[in-house]
Order: structure tokens, then sequence, then C-alpha cells
């Protein structure tokens, strides 16, 4: 038997424990999102916190953990006669990132539903979880169409599985933890808001504190349960706190008073809906619980909001969940000058709680978690770019000393140019402007990769295209075929009165047609031919734009940046989406333009990607004026003749492909539309990319595969 790490013997972690706590003591708060980066026992606390909760009684052979006093009248394993049970640890559930809708929600045995008539259920993850911990590592990697499944259950206290017809219904009501490290991808915020709380962990910069728990961490490891009896009596302490709040916590009032703070505070800080202010109110009263107080104090309130607020205030894209604590004082400040009547004095309750004192570092209400402060404005789009001149027609560089060339000594905005082949003129990296909302770009075809919004694809979910024999275990039956499979059979099966003889020769599933996720590589001129500070922050913008689109639709995101002598893989391949946007913001510009080293680089990270993962499909995003500039060996190929030479591998290789033209002026080349032929993709301005432009085409995205569209 595998002994569980105390909970009490966890190091810091003081918002991270006490927003547990705080479940443990009222499930109702609507449980915990822990964010953080990797090794910071997100894992540890939230196992160490179910061998804390109070044992439950449950009816006896009930697959779905009913309640022996108040049994479920609607248990699939009922009817059950209220009478004696069996007490049994709460138990902790753990749903795996790549678990299927049956393994989550139960399955059906459709063939016996079909044959006898029969509702033959087999529970799921969540009958488990049932009065006790569902616990979901890594859930921003969970499938979309798992986490609504798995968060409506959450938020009604019940599961509902609905199969051609058949429908079953079962208790389902769990404290709900999810872990998650950001740089592998953010959840979307409707979803952040059905955590009840959110903390951000990261690992102590105290080298006193990680000392410790190393020296922990080594003594538990040699020695679990020797370890876990040196613990074993703080951990009855918290045992039998939590039992008292939970005892308490009925008896808590929530004033006016308080409620109005609350208003105050989630007003303040323009959080959408109303969830933030039940969230807020529910911690806030087992806040008070848990400090061993029947009245919600304003410091109740302060520590509720610090934990239930974050992840729900209205923010900009990619700006990571936090709370400006100045803010929030100011506001509670503002407030106890306009309602200056004091709390009532309340029944001091025990400085330590009920139950004993738990350990030092348990955390209070004002231990939670410190965010960063509200987000400040972008950086404003400096004076106009200088007016080009008549431009070279061999290699699209302009002729003027104000040009935005390699060999430009400076630029208006003061920038200094780069000499041929030199390194020094780096520009300072400028703010993008204002993100919009982009046109949707396809990889044509049907695909068959990751769940997703962009592209069409072979799904689990989705419309229903077709049936087809079953592969492997029946998930989705598709009905009408299924009897039109049975029906030329029924005389010599001996059919001889009602109802339909299935064998399970004649089942059919549901071919559906859904959107896929995939991997939106993007390759950006950083040139100097790109430095204009306007024409940069515009075309960071849109960039922006994109990343913002290939978040929302659950796209990986690589960037690969080409100025200078070389092509650099800025980020490789990766789900997170606000990593691609601040490696953009940083963006530094100037140098030569090595348009083939960009495009090879983006065929080798292609390449390997294919390789890692063949069935998520690509979709290059190249954006460039189309100018090439770099050093060339005598009697070679011209920078023009190698780009164009890349561009073309890129299409052999089937690559679906867009060209975002950035180039501007009263005078243009055209050169981003001949590289797009070569790429055989789609050229788009950055006028033509906004959803709302007036002078916007809808275009598809052409490929090999496709040679009349390519034509």
């Amino acid at each position: 038997m595998t002994i569980t790490y105390p909970f009490s013997a966890i190091v810091g972690m003081d918002g991270l424990r006490l927003a547990l706590l705080l479940n443990a003591v009222s499930p109702a708060v609507g449980g915990v999102l822990v964010r953080g980066e990797k090794g910071t026992a997100k894992s540890t606390a939230v196992r160490a916190i179910a061998s804390l909760l109070p044992e439950v009684d449950v009816v006896a052979g009930c697959r779905f953990s009913c309640d022996p006093a108040a049994p479920d009248p609607s248990c699939p394993d009922g009817p059950h006669e209220p009478g004696t049970g069996e007490a049994r640890p709460a138990r902790m559930v753990e749903l795996p990132v790549g678990a299927s809708e049956d393994r989550l929600v139960g399955a059906l045995d459709i063939e016996r539903a079909l044959s006898d008539g029969v509702k033959a259920f087999e529970p799921g993850l969540l009958a488990d979880a049932h009065r006790g911990v569902l616990y979901v590592d890594e859930v921003n990697l969970l499938h979309d169409h798992l986490i609504d499944l798995l968060l409506d259950a959450a938020a009604m206290g019940a599961s509902y599985v609905e199969r051609e017809g058949v429908s079953v219904r079962h208790a389902a009501r769990f404290l709900l933890v999810g872990t998650m490290n950001p740089e592998e991808g953010e959840l979307r915020p409707q979803l952040l808001d059905r955590f009840g709380l959110t903390v951000e962990v990261a690992a102590s910069r105290d080298t006193e504190e990680r000392v410790e728990v190393v020296r922990r961490r080594l003594a538990y490891d040699e020695d679990p349960e020797g370890f876990a009896a040196r613990w074993a009596a703080d951990e009855e302490a918290l045992r039998e706190r939590i039992a008292a709040a939970r005892a308490l916590l009925p008896r808590v009032a929530l004033g006016d008073r308080a409620l109005r703070q609350i208003a105050a505070v989630c007003a303040g800080f323009e959080v959408d809906g109303m969830r933030a202010d039940i969230v807020t109110a529910r911690t806030a009263t087992a806040l008070a619980a848990w400090a061993g107080r029947t009245d919600v104090r304003t410091e109740d309130v302060r520590g509720a909001a610090l934990l239930s607020l974050p992840h729900r205030r209205r923010r900009a894209p990619f700006d990571a969940p936090g709370l400006d604590e100045d803010k929030l004082d100011e506001i509670l400040r503002r407030f106890e000058e306009d309602d200056p009547e004091p709390d009532p004095d309340p029944d001091p309750g025990p400085e330590d709680g009920p139950g004993g004192p738990g350990p030092d570092d348990a955390g209070g209400p004002e231990d939670g978690p410190r965010e960063g402060a509200d987000d400040g404005a972008r950086e404003q789009a400096p004076p106009a770019e200088p007016e080009p001149s008549v431009p070279d027609q061999r290699t699209g560089e302009h002729e003027t000393a104000d040009r935005e060339t390699d060999s430009a000594p400076a630029d208006r905005d003061g920038g200094a140019g780069e000499a041929d082949g030199g390194a020094g003129g780096e520009r300072a990296a400028v703010g993008a402007a204002e993100p919009f909302r982009t046109r949707r770009l396809d990889v044509p075809g049907l695909g068959e990769g990751a769940a997703g919004r962009r592209s069409r694809a072979r799904s689990a979910h989705g419309r229903t295209t077709g049936a087809r024999r079953p592969r492997g275990t029946l998930s989705a039956l598709h009905l009408s075929a299924t009897v039109r499979a049975a029906a030329p059979h029924q005389l010599a099966r001996g059919r001889r009165g009602p109802g339909l003889l299935v064998r399970r020769d004649d089942l059919r599933e549901a071919v559906r047609e859904g959107r896929e996720g995939n991997l939106v590589l993007f390759v950006v001129d950083a040139s100097g031919s790109m430095a204009a500070r306007k024409r940069m922050s515009a075309i960071k913008g849109a960039v922006l734009s994109l990343l913002l689109d290939a978040y929302q639709r659950r796209d990986k995101v690589g960037l690969i940046t080409f100025r200078g002598a070389d092509a650099e893989l800025a980020l490789p391949p990766t789900s997170s989406v606000d990593t691609a946007a601040a490696r953009l913001e940083r963006l530094p510009t100037g140098g030569r333009t090595p348009l083939a080293a960009g495009l090879l680089k983006a065929r080798e990270v292609l390449r390997v990607e294919r390789l890692r993962d063949p069935a998520r499909r690509p979709l290059l995003v190249v954006v460039t004026d189309g100018r090439a500039t770099e050093a060339r060996r005598s009697g070679g190929p011209t920078p023009v003749e190698r780009a164009g030479r890349a561009a073309r591998m890129l299409a052999g290789d089937g690559v679906a492909s867009v060209v975002v033209d950035c180039e501007s002026g009263p005078v243009r080349l055209g050169l981003a539309g001949a590289l797009a032929r070569e790429l055989r993709g789609t050229p788009v301005t950055l006028d033509e990319l906004r959803a709302d432009s007036v002078t916007a085409l809808v275009r598809d995205v052409r490929t090999v595969s496709n040679p009349r569209r390519a034509a």
C-alpha cells in the first residue's frame, strides 16, 4: 500500500494549502485550479488533502456511493432502502489526460439495450469520485469536450449519459482539483470561470526553505511509514479542525454588509457574470468557519477575493490571471468610508480555530496568492514610417537615404541600420498594435488530428456524415444504419414477434465530422526592411491576432524569425500560445533578409513535428514583404532564387501555407505574392486578414494536393 505524503509536512505553499482546506470545509466553493511551473509539488498537495477528508457512509454494494441516510432516488443501482450502511475513506480519483468520454461518464451496453431492452450501465470516473476528490493533472491538456462534461457535472452535482434514447442519471458531487503548467497552454476563459478558486504556485527562492523541502522529501522516500508516523499527530489535528469547521459552517452568518463588500469588489474588478460574487461569498463563509467564527469579516472578504477573482477579472489576450492587491485594498477602504458601520462584535473563537491548532504554515485569510498588478497600456505606435522611394526591381530594396534596409545608417525613428553582414543594426523591440479578429484560415481536406476548432476532420464529436462497422469498442451508435443492417436477416434468425433481433455484426457506428486543431507555424521577417516602428507594430499586432485565433481554435503554435545572417526557432511548437505572444513582443529587428533560411528552417521543423505527431496537419504562415537580401557566393543563385527554391520544396511537401504581405507604400513590387505562388499558398494583405475588413475576400488555403485551386 502506498503511503501518501502528509499534508501537514508540505513546506510553504500557503495559498495552495489554504485553498484546498477551504474546499475540504465547504465543497460548494467549487474546487481549485492550481497553476504553476513543473516540480512545485502541486500533485503532492492534492493527493495529500484526500487523506484528511472525513470518512463517508455509503450504501453497501452501491457503485455510486449513495448516502444510506438519503439515498439518491434516481440511482441506477437503486432503489435503496434507508438504513444501515458502511463507512469508508473518501476516494481520490485521478482522471488521466488520455481518458475517453466513456471512461469519464460511463458506458452503456448498446447491444443489450437494443436486443434485450435493458439499461446495462458501467459507471465511469464521475461515479467513482462522488462524495470524494476528482483530480485532473494537466487539465489544460484535456480535450475540450471532456472538460465540458467534467465541469457540467461539477456544477450540477449530477452526471447525465444520453445514448440513442437511453438515459442514465446519477449523483456526482465531488471536490474538483485541476493542476496545470501555463507554459503548456491555457484554459479557455469560460472554463477558467468554472473553477471556484485559483492559486499560482512557484518554487521558493529562499535557501533555507528549499533545503527543508529536500530534507523532508528524502526522509519520506527513505522511510515512508516512519515519516508519516512522525507527522501523524499534526495530520489528526488538521483532520479534526476540518471536521469542526464543517460542523460550524451552517451557523456562519453572511450579513448584508459583507455581501455589499463582495459586490463592490467584484464590480471594481469588472468581472463578468455573477459566479464570482457567489463563489467569493461561499469562500468568505468557509474562511470564517476555518477561523472558528460565526460571522464574516472584512479580512474574510479580502482573502476570498484573492482566491476567487484572479482568473475572472477582465484582461487583455494572453495576460496571465492576476489581481492587484493595492486596488483590492483601495476598494475595501472606499467601502469603509462610504459604509462606516463597524462589524458586530462576534463571539470570539479559539485563536487557532476549533479542533486544535493547524500547522504554522497552513496559511490564513491574508495568505492568498499574491498576483501581479493590472495590465499596463500597450506601447503606442510611433510616428509614421518614411515614405518609400523607387525600389530596385531585382531585390526590392529602396535607393534613398531613408530606406529601411540593411545598409541604411538610420531610420526616422532614430534606429541604427546594419551594414551588410554586420550585427550592429539591431533595433529595440516595439510593442504590438491592438489585436483584431481575423478570418479563419483552414487547412484543406479532411484530417484526423486532435480535436480543435480550425480545419475539417473526422472526430468523435460533430455532425454525423455516415456510418461504418465499429473499430474496437462501440461508442457512437448509428441507429438507422444498424436497423438497416439487421432488417434483412430477421426471418433467418427466427423472429416471430415484435422487436428486432440484433447481432454484433449488425452494429454500425456513426462517422462524424468536426474540427481539428492544427500546427500553426509562424515564419516572421524581422529584418531591416521591416524595421520601421509603425510597420513592425502593425505586423506584430497582426501576428498577435493570429496567435489569439490559434489559441481559441486549440492549435499548437511555433515561431521562427529570420534576420541578419540566419533564421532562428524562437519557439518550438507548443500549446502555450501565450509564450509565443511573449516572445513576439520581445522580438528585435534589423539586418539583412535571409528569407530562404527562414523557409528552410520551417521545413526542418515541420519534418520533425510530422514524425512526432503525424495526425496533426500544419499550416505555415509567412509574414514578410517578400524581399530577400543576404550574402551571395560568387556565381551562386541570388537570394530571391534561393528563397524561391526553398518555397518550392515546401510546396512539394504538400504544406498548406498563407503569406501575409507586409509591403506598404505607393510603389509595391508584389514580391510576397510571387512567394505565395511558389509556395502554392494564399497571399493576404494585412487589411484582408481582418474579419471585419470591407475589402477582405473569403479565401481557402491552396496546396499541391489540389492543383485546380492552386492554379
